[in-house]
């Protein structure tokens, strides 16, 4: 790795894969019909945005939080920094999401033990789930705001970031391509003004 470059891992669901416009396993993409347009991910434009970071892209399509924590320790390795993102495949199976929120906690506390800078993301609106989904989203949102305040670590306001403030728990439609997902321009704004500067290295641009 470079000196003074910073690798973060990001390790979630589709949501830090970059679904629909991208998946970073090739093999996911021929599966699921997804693109490979490379700035359909919110990394990319963090990335750019701060050229002392580099991203390692651990998402996975269709997780659930206990899913996502058993990759941790393999996609952290040799990173500084860890991003956790994770809980809207919980809801939509059905699950209760204090259990979504008890796993999140334990990959944060997981990644502070491995000494990385950590940090949690919000979920997001979720247009094909509203109404119905949007109060669980908000309420696993205030457990993921109340356990990274205990544990002393950033969240990044995905959910507040991409809400329609003409449609309250739903995305922009020009921000999500498919109701489940952000646009190339939703990742846009995520990348740029949600991922906290203090995590990694570099000026913005």
């Amino acid at each position: 790795m470079e000196r003074d470059t910073t690798l973060v891992a990001a390790l979630g669901d589709s949501i830090t894969a970059g679904s629909p416009g991208y998946d970073p396993d090739p093999r996911q993409r021929d599966n699921l019909g997804f693109g490979a347009d490379e700035k359909s991910q919110w990394e990319y434009w963090a990335a750019k945005r701060r050229p002392g970071l580099r991203f390692r892209n651990c998402g996975v399509y269709g997780e659930r939080t206990d899913q996502i924590a058993a990759r941790l320790e393999e996609c952290a390795q040799d990173a500084q920094v860890l991003i956790v993102q994770g809980g809207i495949n919980d809801i939509a199976q059905g699950r209760p999401v204090e259990p979504a929120a008890d796993n999140l906690r334990a990959m944060v506390q997981q990644g502070k033990g491995l000494g990385l800078r950590v940090a949690i993301a919000e979920l997001l609106p979720w247009n094909n789930g509203f109404p119905e989904a949007d109060p669980k989203i908000r309420h696993l949102n205030e457990l993921i705001r109340a356990l990274a305040h205990e544990e002393g670590v950033p969240v990044l306001p995905f959910y507040e970031k991409l809400e329609d403030p003409d449609r309250p728990g739903r995305m922009k439609e020009e921000w999500t391509p498919d109701g489940d997902h952000p646009s190339v321009e939703g990742y846009r704004l995520l990348g740029e003004q949600a991922f906290p500067a203090s995590l990694g290295t570099g000026t913005p641009r």
